[in-house]
């Protein structure tokens, strides 16, 4: 095997261990990614050194997990975690070791490893690959694979089950068998794993080509219906019409087509129906009705997000998204129709908005949406942009202070005032001159005054 492209700056940080006696091997993702042949991203480190002697050998060390034996190098720009060779106790609560221990060799510090395919080292700076568990093999047969005993591997840590979905998403693997029987008996311990961790491998499986592989794997070992109940729950709910899928298939297919760089759009298109099993009903010819789930779906998904701990802006958008999502164009609409419109929606919105749309389009039959899809409210949208535009009260050709010096007291009526003039706005633009809103806005408080 020919040498692999490791970054000069850690083959230099290799020669210093070396010079010191100490060995030093590259493990983790990035020996999977090289013996892949893709380029590595993070460049972690295991050696016979104790954190105390790495701490010597170099200037600047950042003790960042250093009772579990893990400090941070950093060297020439590049943060490099180092950790000392270690075996670890049991696992009682499922997410962490009880006690961790020094190993004497980097095959028994391997041996804790998760799956095979990162159970691999390559000891630096001579670049001999250490696989004592066939790791080179499997990640030649694309397969995911527990290193020794899957059920054991799984109760010392609960996500490793949702890590190896992550996995078979990301480098589209698939699970060796074993592994994936372990997953339903070990679901006791997921149970257990904080949300973070959990929210931390979903936003990998969504940055993914297709996270639906991951998410039917979550189906069929039961991780679904512990993790995401609700998701769970729309398996089976047929719909009306054009759908040719359940609402689960439909959630699934719009997450793929969702564009995977934008995770709030990603996150809106995995749960814009889920509200539907709780809404669904027959009108009195038989056909299934679904009624205002898009507000349902937008509550469903607020309550996952933030079991999840995500951030409450993302939560907001997402949220937004959903509660939007339902809009029927035609060219019947009027242009105050189309404001209205871009109000509700936001102008910031729109584009992700329309990207919803689109995976919500290929979700229903899975086949590309046509091109133009959306493209005639979207022109209308940019006509209506590009004039003097007022979008909100505060686009008015009058404020609080001009209404205070008509004699409209602050307060819920000066309020209602301004949302009126900005009704009237929205229905004409050309209103929006100060002395037609000041007649308007007199005459209202006459009325409302009485």
């Amino acid at each position: 095997m020919g040498k692999f492209r490791i970054h000069p700056s850690v083959l230099e940080v290799a020669e210093i261990f070396k010079k010191h006696q100490k060995e030093v091997y590259l493990v983790g993702g990035a020996v999977r990614d090289l013996v892949r042949g893709q380029p590595a991203k993070d460049w972690d480190l295991a050696t016979d050194a104790r954190p105390e002697e790495v701490q010597a050998m170099f200037r600047r060390v950042i003790p960042t997990g250093i009772k579990h034996g893990t400090v941070t190098i950093l060297y020439k720009g590049l943060s490099i975690e180092t950790t000392t060779f270690r075996i670890e106790g049991s696992y009682s609560d499922g997410r962490r070791p009880d006690t961790v221990s020094y190993a004497s060799s980097i095959e028994e510090d391997l041996s804790r490893r998760d799956f095979t395919m990162n159970a691999l080292a390559l000891e630096l700076p001579e670049q001999r690959l250490v696989d004592p568990f066939g790791g080179q093999k499997d990640i030649k047969d694309r397969v995911i694979r527990c290193v020794g005993n899957p059920i054991e591997r799984f109760s010392e840590d609960g996500l490793r089950p949702l890590r190896a979905l992550r996995f078979s998403a990301q480098l589209k693997f698939t699970i060796e068998d074993e592994t994936l029987k372990a997953i339903p008996q070990t679901l006791y311990i997921t149970e257990k794993v904080a949300m973070e961790r959990v929210r931390d491998e979903v936003d990998k499986i969504l940055a993914s080509e297709q996270p639906s592989i991951a998410f039917r794997l979550m189906e069929t070992t039961g991780l679904l219906a512990l993790l995401f109940p609700e998701m769970q729950a729309c398996r089976g709910v047929d719909q009306k019409g054009f759908h040719q899928f359940d609402v689960l298939d439909h959630l699934l297919l719009a997450c793929d087509y969702a564009p995977k760089d934008k995770p709030a759009v990603r996150l809106a298109a995995l749960f814009h129906d889920i509200g539907k099993p709780a809404v669904r009903d027959k009108d009195e010819l038989g056909i299934w009705t679904f009624y205002r789930h898009e507000e349902v779906s937008a509550q469903l998904a607020r309550d996952i997000m933030t079991r999840l701990r995500y951030p409450n802006a993302l939560i907001d958008q997402v949220c937004h998204l959903i509660a939007v999502h339902m809009f029927h164009y035609d060219d019947q609409w009027t242009d105050a129709a189309v404001r209205r419109f871009i109000v509700r929606v936001g102008e910031p919105f729109l584009n992700d908005l329309f990207d919803l749309r689109r995976a919500d389009t290929w979700g229903t039959t899975g086949r590309e949406p046509p091109a133009a899809l959306n493209q005639p409210l979207r022109d209308r949208i940019m006509a209506l942009l590009a004039k003097n535009k007022a979008l909100s009260i505060k686009d008015l050709a009058v404020n609080g202070e001009d209404l205070a010096q008509l004699g409209i007291p602050r307060g819920p009526m000066m309020g209602k005032i301004l949302k009126e003039l900005f009704e009237t706005v929205l229905d004409d633009p050309e209103e929006n001159r100060k002395e037609k809103l000041s007649l308007i806005a007199r005459n209202l408080y006459e009325k409302l005054k009485q």
